[in-house]
């Protein structure tokens, strides 16, 4: 009879041990999608109210072969190499997987797309010497 008890009280320690580990996986979860959501509208906001970005963005939303761009790109202003790391710091946040690959594509595909559209802007992104690896992997797959 002692030794049904203790055989009961081990299988309800197993039992409460896998519920313990199902239930930390479950707010591991959800604690990573909350933050991934975070970091989504953080990134988002900074994108759509800082003026320097939204000068560059407005240049790069036009058909390829623009003399802006191709300024834009030459003079190498301030703004442009911050719309750059802006991007460069949002592929490595869905490399180490902060951000979603889909997260990426919904909220900034149309301005990547905007980026690739110009030959100039791949190009400079291109170049190593510039920088902006993670930039280079996730847009042109390099």
């Amino acid at each position: 009879m002692h030794v049904d008890i203790a055989k009961a009280v081990q299988m309800g320690s197993y039992i409460a041990g896998v519920f313990a580990a199902f239930w930390a996986v479950m707010v591991y979860q959800s604690n990573s999608r909350r933050e991934r959501a975070r970091w989504a509208e953080s990134l988002y906001s900074r994108f759509f109210e800082r003026e320097d970005l939204k000068h560059v963005r407005d240049l790069l939303d036009c058909n390829s072969g623009d003399p802006q761009v191709s300024e834009l790109v030459t003079t190498e202003t301030s703004s442009w190499t911050d719309y750059l790391n802006f991007f460069e710091f949002m592929a490595y946040l869905q490399t180490s997987k902060q951000l979603s690959g889909r997260d990426v594509q919904a909220l900034f595909g149309y301005y990547l797309e905007c980026l690739k559209r110009h030959r100039e802007v791949v190009a400079y992104i291109r170049n190593k010497e510039k920088g902006y690896e993670y930039l280079r992997k996730s847009l042109l797959d390099e």
